[in-house]
């Protein structure tokens, strides 16, 4: 039996949770998501609480979809109330980044600057060498900075590029120091 799949997932005052067969639509202060859960599982609302189950709650393929289906409707309702965020740094002389309209110029020692066209969903913010994106859905937060962060990964040697705020850059030795030693 899947742990996360049968924990009830408790629906907060001011969200609204529609069920239209395996459709599911949560509405909330910041917002409205719609997610398509798999066929096999059944959901049923009670009071403020929202119930998952599969039919064969044994088999591995089931378990699986269970405790998915349980964190994607989760993440909904927390993304609907809270929202989600992600912050990249970027470390490099002359690299910068800005927000022009709709789209994020990035100068990171190309010869031509990279635009990046924002999705309509998500806002993004640049304070100093610090780019805030932010958003109610997950999966769209995680992947814009994942697409970001992949114009320039962070190199090993002098550490320049963009990186997650919280990811460390194993540094190397150079070819200079490693033939001192």
């Amino acid at each position: 039996m899947s742990r996360i799949g049968r924990q009830p997932i408790v629906i907060p005052a001011g969200v609204k949770v529609l069920i239209q067969g395996n459709l599911i639509t949560v509405q909330g202060p910041k917002g409205e998501l719609k997610q398509e859960i798999h066929r096999l599982i059944t959901l049923t609302q009670k009071d403020n609480q929202l119930l998952l189950a599969v039919p064969a709650p044994g088999e591995k393929a089931q378990k699986a979809l269970w405790g998915l289906a349980q964190r994607l409707i989760s993440n909904m309702i927390k993304g609907v109330t809270q929202g989600f965020s992600q912050q990249l740094e970027i470390n490099g002389v002359g690299y910068k980044a800005a927000v022009k309209g709709q789209s994020l110029v990035l100068e990171v020692g190309y010869s031509h600057s990279v635009e990046y066209k924002i999705p309509a969903a998500l806002e993004i913010k640049v304070e100093k060498n610090i780019i805030t994106i932010s958003g109610i859905n997950k999966q769209l937060v995680g992947q814009t900075a994942a697409e970001i962060r992949a114009v320039r990964k962070a190199e090993p040697y002098k550490g320049k590029g963009i990186k997650y705020l919280s990811e460390v850059v194993r540094r190397k030795v150079g070819k200079t120091a490693a033939k001192a030693a």
